[in-house]
């Protein structure tokens, strides 16, 4: 009997729309935040009579003092199951970056990224049993706080836990397996709160988690600084997310350095699969050659198409990457945990059907993203997987920015 579950799976992750399968995707750079966002509805149009799911306020998050930045009801997009699906449970924690200061936040409160208000009244789903949780806090769900001279409210922590409460009361508790799963900011929230997933859940449940495009690096950038250090910093300090960072990190590191998971996979107890690509080309843009870093815009021209960068500038990214694989190296060790470190330039690829499960998806050892995640939540086989450095790897779907 073919599992339904891995099925869904297969099909799509999170929410997937088809699009044609280029070697490249061109974007343009004022659109890097929909690729953080990957939002389903920039290629909705090539979606063949998509099944729409209707938005959920949580109506109990009030209560809880559970609320978007703005003061509005947090929400989730949730579909019923079937068959034996219906007691799998796949829920998404939404991504689409952080804010980090009160002009950010204050902006982003009339967005739907800080507000109900602003969300899809329904979004695209492709898949079985299926939870997107909409994300309206701006700190991978994690604050804890409020600014009332700005009228913002920091309450990530909070709506994390109201919306799982909401959907154990809704059937999630009768769960036989579960999935967590995230994309960008998302897949750090799934890092963060992967634990607490599990202790929601029976010990006879199945429950494992997925983070895809979440290992955000404490890296050095162009100028010798560290932007995203000093950018994080800002997303911790104002909104209150010290005292919800796990605390096997916080007892012997600084709140800022246990906002990077580096810092926190090697500590998770359930078993998590790390999807990225080496190159990540969010992290390229925002982190190491971002313009605040490069006044003179010695790497626009390479921050936005790899192969315009030169010879040294590929010397630096290798750098990036060899980075990230001593991170995952102690990770790895572990029989229950899965990885996939693909050296594509790309950001996220569990959400986009051509580098997810598509004829010509990138693959590590004639295996796609979407048969190695299969492998290893279902324990058919270990998944340990780190490409070779660029550019050795032709399956790559790479993005390139205009």
């Amino acid at each position: 009997m073919v599992n339904l579950f891995w099925v869904c799976i297969v099909i799509a992750l999170v929410f997937t729309n088809w699009v044609d399968a280029n070697a490249y995707y061109h974007i343009n750079e004022t659109e890097l935040s929909i690729l953080e966002a990957h939002e389903a509805s920039s290629f909705s149009s090539l979606v063949a009579q998509p099944h729409m799911v209707g938005i959920t306020l949580i109506q109990s998050a009030a209560a809880k003092g559970a609320v978007c930045l703005d003061g509005t009801l947090p929400a989730y997009h949730f579909d019923h199951g079937y068959g034996s699906g219906a007691n799998s449970w796949l829920v998404n924690l939404e991504g689409g970056g952080w804010c980090n200061n009160r002009r950010t936040c204050v902006y982003r409160k009339t967005t739907r990224r800080g507000s109900s208000k602003f969300m899809e009244k329904a979004i695209p789903f492709t898949w079985n049993i299926k939870v997107k949780i909409r994300y309206c806090d701006g700190a991978s769900f994690t604050g804890d706080s409020e600014d009332k001279a700005a009228q913002l409210q920091f309450r990530g922590q909070r709506i994390w836990l109201a919306a799982v409460e909401d959907l154990m009361s809704k059937g999630m508790r009768f769960a036989k397996q579960a999935l967590l799963s995230g994309c960008s900011a998302g897949g750090l929230a799934t890092i963060l709160h992967c634990d607490e997933f599990r202790g929601h859940f029976p010990r006879t449940t199945k429950v494992k988690c997925l983070s895809d495009a979440g290992l955000f690096l404490n890296a050095v950038d162009v100028a010798g600084g560290h932007t995203l250090r000093n950018f994080f910093n800002g997303v911790v300090t104002l909104q209150g997310a010290q005292k919800n960072l796990p605390r096997v990190c916080t007892n012997h590191l600084d709140p800022t350095s246990c906002f990077f998971p580096e810092n926190l996979i090697a500590s998770v107890r359930t078993p998590l699969f790390i999807l990225n690509t080496a190159y990540d080309s969010w992290q390229i843009q925002s982190s190491l050659a971002p313009s605040s870093a490069d006044p003179h815009g010695n790497w626009r021209e390479c921050r936005l198409n790899h192969n315009k960068c030169s010879g040294s500038q590929i010397q630096f990214l290798q750098g990036f990457r060899n980075h990230m694989v001593n991170v995952v190296r102690g990770f790895s060790r572990s029989s229950q945990n899965g990885l996939f470190i693909n050296s594509c330039f790309a950001h996220c690829q569990s959400e986009r059907q051509d580098t997810w499960f598509a004829d010509n998806s990138p693959v590590i050892g004639n295996k796609a993203i979407a048969l190695a995640v299969g492998d290893w939540y279902f324990d058919r086989a270990a998944v340990k997987d780190i490409d070779c450095p660029y550019p050795c790897d032709n399956t790559c779907h790479h993005l390139v920015f205009r």
